[in-house]
């Protein structure tokens, strides 16, 4: 019998974070879990991700609390996977926003995601029998859109493919402050099973280009300062590069999947293996990169079965 998925034994209580990251501006995170951000308004607050569960969302609104007693009027979903946007209907928004990708993607694989990251890492599905369902937005956009929170502008734009296809960042002009989701992480691994090796690194350049004074990333703590924002760019930047190159090198001289997880441990061990999550991200990223490498564009739906699969096939 093979074994677990090492987020399957991850079972320890995380310690919250909410962090200041500009006037009006906070970030909940929890030590490599899931983050989410806080966007006060004039009148109202915006949320930046949802959490796994209601259970979970109660927990940033708990924080949101201790700081004001504004409505929360509009949820931003970075993209579309089940930790981030299955609490959702704890915050009560009017407006629940993604982008016309992510939303297809809710479509197209959310019920599969669901099934198949509960079964990978339960701890984050804390009260899972509150979820009334799959998580769709209210309103959608292709590129760029611009909410209003009183005089309080939030950009919010798809700036490229990175970790899913339909990634989007939430920009706040005033404070030059960005919420990345996914695409940036500080000290957790990158999950990339769902991403476009190929295109990350022209959306970092596109997040860079901002030259912005802080960053609430989608895993690990709040990056304040351009110092920090730009070394969390480029430490992301080098996870994604050192996974992808030698699974390509791999498949380009036909090697197998189980030889290219030999050579992606080998190139990111000495670096990432004390990430959080990076045990747990490994195998699916080993996974997507042979895929991308043999020319599979769009990444194949995970499956609880077939995560099973992909991971029997790793230890034979």
């Amino acid at each position: 019998m093979s074994k677990s998925f090492a987020s399957q034994s991850d079972t320890q209580e995380k310690t919250i974070s909410f962090t200041e990251v500009g006037d009006g501006l906070y970030a909940f995170t929890a030590e490599g879990d899931p983050n989410s951000g806080v966007i006060i308004g004039d009148d109202s607050v915006m949320i930046v991700e949802a959490q796994a569960t209601p259970r979970l969302a109660q927990k940033v609104i708990d924080c949101v609390r201790t700081v004001t007693d504004k409505p929360i009027s509009h949820l931003v979903l970075t993209h579309y996977h089940a930790v981030r946007v299955l609490g959702a209907s704890a915050y009560g928004a009017d407006q629940i926003i993604m982008s016309d990708a992510a939303r297809a993607m809710v479509v197209e694989r959310g019920q599969e995601d669901w099934d198949s990251e509960f079964q990978r890492f339960p701890r984050l599905f804390e009260g899972h029998a509150s979820i009334p369902g799959l998580t769709y937005p209210t309103t959608t956009f292709r590129e760029k859109m611009t909410v209003y929170l009183g005089n309080r502008r939030v950009d919010l734009m798809h700036l490229g493919r990175a970790h899913t296809a339909g990634d989007i960042v939430v920009h706040v002009p005033d404070q030059n402050v960005m919420f990345t989701g996914d695409i940036v992480e500080y000290h957790s691994a990158c999950y990339c099973g769902d991403g476009h090796f190929g295109d990350w690194g022209t959306t970092l350049d596109a997040i860079k280009a901002f030259d912005l004074d802080a960053i609430a990333p989608g895993r690990g703590d709040a990056l304040i300062g351009k110092d920090m924002v730009n070394a969390a760019i480029a430490s992301t930047r080098d996870f994604v590069q050192s996974t992808y190159r030698p699974a390509a090198q791999v498949a380009a001289r036909g090697g197998t999947l189980k030889d290219a997880w030999e050579a992606v441990r080998a190139a990111c061990d000495p670096k990432f293996a004390d990430y959080a999550i990076y045990e747990h991200c490994l195998p699916f990223n080993v996974a997507r990169a042979y895929d991308e490498a043999r020319g599979i564009d769009t990444p194949r739906i995970w499956t609880a079965q077939r995560d099973l699969e992909m991971w029997e096939a790793l230890q034979s």
